[in-house]
Formats: structure tokens, sequence, C-alpha cells
């Protein structure tokens, strides 16, 4: 089987379970008919239904996909392509244009795709994965042309073999049941609630969003800084303290672990600086969804660094291990920290793997 299509069925397979979570009643009968084959019907269903919320981002996910399922691939690329452009801060739609350029062979545009996917959600497990992919046939292609040239190249022949195997499957540990495992899969949850609501799931396989994607905003103006601090890892504690940021973010760890969504976005301040400067509501929404949908939460914190700026300001930076039923990621972030109100609030979150 291709890379490709490999990436493809991956992708279609996971998609119902993520939409079905938190659509309206109409695109969960459209989900069911499009699982069922009933490809025409979910369609026209769709297609009513956008008629009357051309902007519905779900719809149009849901739209996306039937086309792709009918082999309209052309016309699913367009889908997409209006969805990445309409809501750029969401990665399952570059993700699944990848998905659909690699299936035409047409893997630069997939690799573009794939890594727009990861600049908007940095911890986008299914992306880094399809890229992987991708890269592997972009590599068997080098090879081959390497070999067209020089058909003396032992080195290049070599390789080109230990490529073919790796996209061909016969040396690629049985990973396939971790992959399939139903739960949110990026690709697909990622549509929307509302206007850009990123779906309640992560990808597909065994990955999907969990970790939160935060392009690096500008560094905060620094005044007379403290000596940096090493704190050992520890308990978050219940509230946020107004002596030290440090019990604050892991009161917000913890929160997120006990997927308690009032605590966790209390944790932030009313300046935070949202990802790609989306507005408030909607990054909101998205969190609700990425914090309540998956099963069981766990997120701990190591390594974790303090510099004070001056008494109402600090970074605080660690490694995060973020655990979920369905995505196992770590990353480090930095977190700009300001004191409001008596408590230390989250005032810009940086991440990166």
């Amino acid at each position: 089987m291709t890379v490709a299509l490999r990436l493809f069925a991956l992708i279609i397979g996971l998609a119902f379970a993520a939409l079905l979570q938190a659509q309206s009643a109409e695109l969960q009968d459209i989900s069911r008919l499009l699982k069922r084959g009933q490809h025409a019907q979910a369609l026209d269903r769709v297609n009513k239904y956008l008629a009357s919320k051309p902007r519905d981002a779900q719809g149009r996910f849901l739209k996306g996909l039937i086309l792709a399922e009918q082999n309209k691939v052309p016309d699913a690329i367009e889908v997409f392509s209006r969805l990445s452009k309409d809501y750029p801060e969401l990665p399952e739609p570059y993700n699944n244009l990848a998905v659909l350029h690699a299936a035409q062979g047409q893997y630069e545009k997939a690799r573009q795709a794939l890594e727009m996917s990861i600049r908007t959600h940095p911890s986008y497990a299914t992306a880094y994965e399809n890229l992987g992919d991708v890269y592997t046939k972009l590599a068997s292609q080098a090879y081959g042309k390497a070999l067209q040239l020089d058909s003396t190249n032992t080195a290049a022949q070599t390789k080109l073999s230990l490529v073919r195997e790796m996209i061909s499957g016969t040396n690629r540990p049985s990973s396939t049941a971790a992959r399939a495992e139903p739960a949110k899969p990026v690709v697909v949850a990622a549509a929307p609630k509302a206007a850009a609501t990123r779906a309640a799931a992560e990808p597909k396989a065994a990955p999907r969003l969990a970790a939160e994607p935060a392009p690096p905003p500008g560094s905060a103006p620094a005044a007379a800084k403290a000596p940096e601090k090493q704190v050992a890892r520890g308990p978050a504690s219940d509230t946020a303290s107004a002596e030290d940021p440090i019990d604050a973010v892991r009161a917000w760890a913890q929160a997120w672990s006990k997927q308690d969504v009032a605590a966790y976005l209390a944790s932030y301040a009313g300046d935070f600086k949202t990802p790609n400067g989306a507005p408030r509501d909607v990054w909101e929404k998205t969190r609700r969804n990425r914090v309540s949908a998956p099963k069981r939460i766990e997120v701990a914190l190591d390594r974790i660094k303090i510099d004070a700026m001056d008494a109402n300001r600090a970074t605080v930076s660690f490694l995060q291990h973020y655990r979920s039923n369905t995505l196992k990621v770590d990353t480090r972030k930095t977190l700009v920290m300001v004191r409001s109100g008596g408590k230390w609030l989250i005032q810009q979150e940086r991440a990166s793997n």
C-alpha cells in the first residue's frame, strides 16, 4: 500500500468518532450516512445544511470528507483549501489537504500543507507522522532519480531498497492497532463547532491534539532579572498562589488533568495573547473541546525554572508531559505570568517540541 493511501485510510477511518462528539443533530445524521457508505444522500443533506449555514466549519469539513470518499479529490481539495483560508488557525484542514495531495502523488504540496498544519499546532502528532511518511516518499523519488543518473551507485540502491521496505510496510512494526484506537482524531475532529472551533478530538491513530499550539509571541520586555532557580517537580496546588507563580502553573496543570474546564480557563489573564491572534471566545471554545473531549488526561511538569522580571511579571519554563487515552506527547513550554487581582495568571504561552 502506498504512503498516500495509507494516510488517507487512517484519516477517513477515524473521522466519524470525532465528528459525532460535537456536531448538531443534522450533521450527526449526515455523518452516519457517510459512515454507512451512503455518500450521495450524505452529500445532498450536507449541501442543504450549508445552504442555510454557508460558513459553518463543521458542515464544510464534513462535506470535504464526503467528497474525498466519493473520490472527487479536486472538489475535496477545494473545500479544505477554502476552509484553511477562512480558518487558518485550524491544523486539520491542512492535514487533510496533505492527504489528498499525497493521494495524487503531489508529495511536495503535501509536505507544504503538513508544515502549515504543524505551524498552527506544534503538538499535532498526526501531522508529524504524515510528514514523515511524505518525506519517505520524497526520499524514494530522489534515490530513484539518483539511480537513473548513475545506475552503479550502490549506496543509492541500498537506500532506495530500505525506503521501499518502509513504504510497503514489510519492515514496519505492527502499530496499526494503536493507531486505529477509537479516539479523537486530529484530522477529522478538527472541524470547529461554530465559527472556528477545532474539533474536540485528536488526530487519527494515536494522536491528535492535546498539547496546545502556541506560536511564540513577542518576547516581553525584561526588567531587573532575579537569578533563575531550578524547581523540583512536585504536586500542583489547588489555587493560584499570590506569592509563587510556580504554584499557579501547577494549579493550571492540575485543572487540565482533572478536565476542570472552568478552573483551567480561569488560569489565563484577561489580556492573554491567543495563538495566531484568534478571538478570545473562539480560542476558549477550542480549549473547552480539547480539555473535555478525552476520556482521561494527565499533565505532569518537569524541569521547572522561573525567571522573575519584576514583582508582577515572571516567566516559567518547563517540560510538559501530556498523556491521554489517545495521545502521548512531551512539549517544552514557557508561560509568561502576570500578577493580577492577587493571583498569578498566564499572559502568554509558548510551545515547542
